[in-house]
């Protein structure tokens, strides 16, 4: 089957950084250790997820800390389409893994990944089915894109990311995009360990949508801090035939 692509009428994430209705931003330098979760927050930003596994196989419990600005500068009034204050504070990823005798030491300080907002008719992006976690010992990150305006395309994306080799290196991905007015649903799923990948199409209205299987090329796994904004992730996922 011919594999489709709906764009989302939507301005793209990147453009938000040369928005001038989007408040500079200068991301500050995350403490290189810290005692605790709260010594990895800046000032004037506050920890708004913690999370605790272990994520590099030592038995011992690291941290994942979802970080976001608090900046009133950041808030804009919004006389439009959505809430009437519009926060733009961007979020940080924050990786520590634990030492011994005790303490944190950093491993990821991300801003990239999960984006800043940069519409008010969008939902969080980490809000249903989106957010932050650990499972079994992998980094799981999960984005959710909803507008309530300005587009019928909604979609999710989720990434899998496993400490190897100095860095969290993406080893899965999955992304289901839905039209609302037509009900067309496309999913996407890779394993880059296995190097297996398949793509579905179908309608909302299907019990189960038919996946065709691919094989995906050998390729370096790509570390988090690599990936960039996470709505314009190209997973690699070769088409189907026609």
């Amino acid at each position: 089957m011919r594999w489709t692509v709906l764009v989302l009428l939507l301005v793209p994430a990147a453009a938000a950084a040369a928005d001038p209705f989007h408040p500079h931003v200068d991301y500050p330098v995350v403490a290189e250790r810290a005692g605790d979760a709260e010594g990895f927050v800046p000032a004037g930003w506050r920890l708004e997820q913690r999370h605790a596994g272990d994520l590099d196989g030592d038995g011992r419990d690291d941290l994942v800390l979802l970080l976001k600005m608090d900046d009133p500068g950041n808030r804009i009034p919004n006389e439009a389409l959505g809430p009437p204050v519009f926060d733009t504070n961007p979020r940080m990823l924050v990786a520590a893994f634990a030492e011994r005798p005790g303490g944190y030491r950093r491993v990821l300080a991300d801003h990239a990944l999960i984006p800043r907002p940069y519409s008010p008719t969008l939902d969080d992006f980490l809000s249903e089915n989106g957010g932050v976690g650990i499972v079994d010992g992998a980094l799981r990150i999960g984005l959710h894109l909803w507008a309530s305006a300005g587009t019928w395309s909604t979609s999710r994306s989720g990434f899998t990311f496993r400490w190897r080799e100095g860095c969290f290196r993406l080893v899965g991905h999955d992304h289901r995009h839905l039209h609302r007015g037509s009900g067309a649903v496309q999913e996407t799923s890779a394993n880059y360990l296995t190097r297996r990948a398949w793509r579905a199409e179908g309608s909302i209205e299907d019990d189960a949508m038919e996946k065709t299987w691919l094989r995906l090329p050998a390729q370096p796994l790509r570390c988090l801090e690599d990936i960039g904004d996470g709505f314009a992730f190209d997973p690699g996922v070769p088409p189907t035939d026609p």
